[in-house]
C-alpha cells in the first residue's frame, strides 16, 4: 500500500449522490430499468460520466438523483458510500446530502432522514468511520428548495447533521437570497459551508462570506483571481475545500497543470483536499492527495500535514479530532522510520 493509501484521512467535501460507485449506480439503474436514462452496464456508465461542461455534469448528476425513489434506495446508497470511504482509510467524513430532491421525488422528509440515519448508525457499527451530514440547498430550485431544506434541517434534527450548505449551479443563483436560511441554520447551531467560486468568479465567494457567514467554502478556487480575497481568507482562516480533479472534469479549470491550488497555498490560504463526486470524476480521495502532492511538490510529511489540516478544519468533536490526529502522527512517524532504516 502507498503512503497515501494507508494514511488516515478526513473527507470534508463529498456529495451523497456523487459518491455512488459505478456498482451502486448500476444496481439502482437496474432496479428502475425502463424508467431511467441512466445505463445499468458499468462500461456504458463510465462513458455516461464523461462531461462536456459544468451544465452537462449537473444534468447527468440529476439523472442519478432520480434513481433514488424509495427509502430503501437512500439506505443502499448511504451504506455503500460509507464502506467505500472506509476502504480508503477515511476516518471521518462530512457527506453533503440534498434532501429536497428526494422530497420532490415523493420520499417524505421523515423517511429520508430515518434512512440516512439508520445507514449511518449501521455503517459506524461496522467500520472505523464517523459519518456526519451537511444538508445543502440545491441552488437551481431557488427559494422553494431553500425553504424546504431549512425546514427539514430544523424539524428533523438528525443526529448526524453538523452543517448547512448551498450547491448546484453558481451562475444565475445569487448567494444573497439565501441569507435568511443560513441565519436560521446558524441560530440552530449548524455551520455554514456554501459552494462558491468554482464556475463563477471571486464575487460569489465574497457574497458567501458577507451574506451567508461562510466558515468553509466549497471549492473557492476563484479566490486566486483576487489578491485581497486571498489575504482575507488567509487572515481569517476561512477554509477552501479544494477538489482538483473535479474542477478539471467540469471544465472549471483547463487542466491540472493550470490548477490554482499552488497559488492559494502560496498566499497562505488554508485548503483541504477532497474528492467531490469521486466515481463520476473517476477519482478517489487518495488520488486527489497524490494530485496535490504533485502540484505542491510535497514529500510524505507534507502529505500528512494535508490530512491533519482536514481533520482540524472539520466539524468533528474535539475528542475525535485528537484521536485521528494522533493516528496520523503514529502512521507518519512509522513510515518515516521505515524509510530511514531502509
Amino acid at each position: 500500500m502507498t503512503f497515501v493509501g494507508g494514511l488516515p484521512k478526513a473527507e470534508l467535501h463529498v456529495h451523497h449522490v456523487g459518491s455512488a460507485s459505478i456498482r451502486t449506480v448500476a444496481e439502482l439503474a437496474a432496479r428502475h430499468e425502463g424508467s431511467t436514462s441512466v445505463p445499468s452496464d458499468p462500461d456504458e456508465l463510465a462513458r455516461y460520466f464523461d462531461f462536456t461542461d459544468f451544465g452537462h455534469f449537473i444534468e447527468v448528476y440529476l439523472s442519478v438523483v432520480d434513481l433514488l425513489r424509495t427509502p430503501e434506495d437512500i439506505w443502499t446508497l448511504t451504506h455503500d458510500v460509507a464502506h467505500d470511504l472506509a476502504a480508503q482509510n477515511v476516518r471521518y467524513a462530512e457527506l453533503t446530502l440534498t434532501p429536497y430532491t428526494s422530497i420532490r421525488a415523493g420520499i417524505a422528509a421523515e423517511a429520508f432522514c430515518e434512512a440516512v440515519e439508520d445507514a449511518r448508525r449501521t455503517a459506524e457499527a461496522e467500520l472505523d468511520l464517523t459519518l456526519r451530514w451537511c444538508f445543502d440547498i440545491p441552488g437551481e430550485f431557488g427559494l422553494e428548495g431553500a425553504d424546504a431544506t431549512i425546514d427539514v434541517a430544523l424539524s428533523q434534527q438528525s443526529d448526524g447533521l453538523v452543517s448547512f450548505g448551498l450547491g448546484g449551479p453558481e451562475a444565475g443563483v445569487p448567494r444573497r437570497q439565501f441569507a435568511p436560511h443560513f441565519a436560521q441554520a446558524h441560530a440552530a447551531g449548524l455551520h455554514s459551508v456554501p459552494h462558491a467560486g468554482e464556475s463563477t468568479g471571486p464575487e460569489t465567494i465574497w457574497d458567501s462570506l458577507r451574506h451567508l457567514g461562510a466558515e468553509r467554502i466549497g471549492h473557492g478556487i476563484a479566490a486566486a483571481q483576487d489578491e485581497k480575497l486571498m489575504e482575507y481568507l488567509a487572515a481569517t482562516g476561512v477554509v477552501l475545500e479544494v477538489c482538483p480533479t473535479s474542477n478539471v472534469r467540469t471544465k472549471s479549470v483547463p487542466s491540472l497543470a493550470e490548477h490554482p491550488l499552488p497559488e492559494l497555498v502560496e498566499a497562505g490560504v488554508t485548503v483541504t483536499i477532497n474528492s467531490d463526486d469521486p466515481p463520476m470524476f473517476d477519482t478517489t480521495l487518495g488520488q486527489e492527495y497524490e494530485v496535490a502532492r504533485e502540484l505542491l511538490g510535497l514529500d510524505d510529511d507534507g502529505v500528512a500535514e494535508l490530512a491533519r489540516t482536514a481533520v482540524r478544519s472539520s466539524f468533528a468533536d474535539e475528542s475525535l479530532k485528537t484521536a485521528i490526529l494522533a493516528e496520523i502522527d503514529v502512521y507518519a512517524g512509522a513510515s518515516s522510520s521505515a524509510s530511514t532504516s531502509a
